[in-house]
């Protein structure tokens, strides 16, 4: 392999790097606690972007079940957006790594 090839396939590689950060942006990703009455949504990227909880959990003699609920329900979307995220990265880096262990760090990522 030269140079020009290497360079050409650093490029390539950049690119769909690039194309799998607006795609994790863009994807919406949720989960629920307590039977659903809590969800979480957050995007690929594990970002937390809004929470919906149902009126019947809201007890103020035990706020502890609440926020237990809802931890448990952003702790499993950013869960699902991990999961994603390295799904989309081994896709885009197809044999690419060079052995690399996925996910391995990339800026922005």
């Amino acid at each position: 392999m030269d140079m020009r090839q290497l360079l050409q396939m650093g490029q390539q590689m950049q690119a769909k790097m690039s194309e799998v950060q607006e795609s994790l942006e863009r994807m919406e990703v949720s989960a629920t606690a307590g039977g659903g009455m809590v969800t979480a949504m957050v995007d690929g990227k594990g970002q937390l972007k809004g929470i919906t909880i149902d009126s019947s959990v809201v007890d103020p003699a035990d706020v502890e079940m609440l926020e237990d609920l809802v931890m448990a329900a952003v702790g499993e979307a950013q869960k699902k957006a991990r999961d994603a995220q390295e799904t989309e990265m081994k896709s885009a880096a197809g044999g690419l790594t060079g052995g690399l262990p996925l996910p391995f760090k990339l800026p922005g990522f």
